[in-house]
């Protein structure tokens, strides 16, 4: 069975927010605009995070992507009232939209803050429109929602792979982010093959869990700044 994580090197990422774009264009992610952005009420499957490092005069700016980490122990389903959220066997804490009410109890037991509330009608000005991706749903008023690694990417592969009777290959499958970093910072794959190219980094002594001593069990590894160690490499663009 395959359990799909990911792993993302924070000593590779620039902050230069391509994934943030990508995301999206690729899920139908609307723009909020200024006046609801100062109410807070801004959506974003996926932000980057800024920190510094070091002391004054020797300090350096630090960037990490954030997003929904996939638990294994996931809060968000232990609470949602009408089980509108629930984790597949793929390792996905996946969203049924219709059957969400709104409540926002999940986003209050989500310690990473990725969950958003969709407090209007999404509109994209013209041109805009004509970017909304046909292959996921445009979502409305009233539900929570959340990064979904792309799900419709991943089911077009593993549909792909079933038509050619063969399994999903290593880096076939890439989520808009993974797909759009410059630097290959993020890095996507199944977590139960031991020769993908991100067990091998969740295995690097650089890995990190975040929030792990909560014991959710994250699928979404951070690699901290420090030498590159092993054989691993990321993969090309070809």
């Amino acid at each position: 069975m395959t359990e799909w994580g990911m792993a993302i090197d924070v000593d590779r990422c620039t902050g230069c927010e391509a994934c943030v774009v990508a995301c999206r264009g690729e899920n139908n992610v609307p723009v909020t605009g200024p006046v609801e952005s100062s109410r807070g009420r801004t959506i974003e499957w996926l932000r980057i995070e800024r920190y510094m490092e070091g002391a004054f005069p020797d300090v350096r700016m630090r960037f990490k992507p954030v997003l929904c980490v996939h638990c294994d122990n996931a809060p968000c389903v232990k609470v949602c009232p009408v089980s509108a959220t629930y984790e597949t066997p793929q390792g996905l804490n996946a969203q049924i939209h219709p059957r969400c009410i709104g409540t926002r109890a999940c986003a209050h037991a989500c310690p990473y803050t990725i969950r958003f509330f969709n407090w209007s009608e999404p509109s994209w000005e013209s041109p805009l429109e004509q970017t909304i991706n046909p292959d996921v749903a445009v979502r409305w008023k009233g539900i929570m929602e959340k990064c979904t690694f792309c799900v419709q990417r991943i089911r077009r592969g593993e549909d792909t792979a079933k038509e050619e009777e063969r399994p999903v290959r290593d880096g076939e499958v890439d989520p808009a982010c993974a797909q759009s970093c410059p630097t290959r910072a993020i890095t996507f794959g199944d977590l139960e093959d031991p020769d993908s190219v991100v067990a091998q980094l969740f295995k690097s002594p650089r890995a990190e869990l975040p929030l792990a001593d909560l014991g959710t069990g994250p699928r979404v590894a951070y690699l901290q700044e420090g030498e590159w160690r092993g054989s691993v490499r990321a993969r090309s663009r070809d």
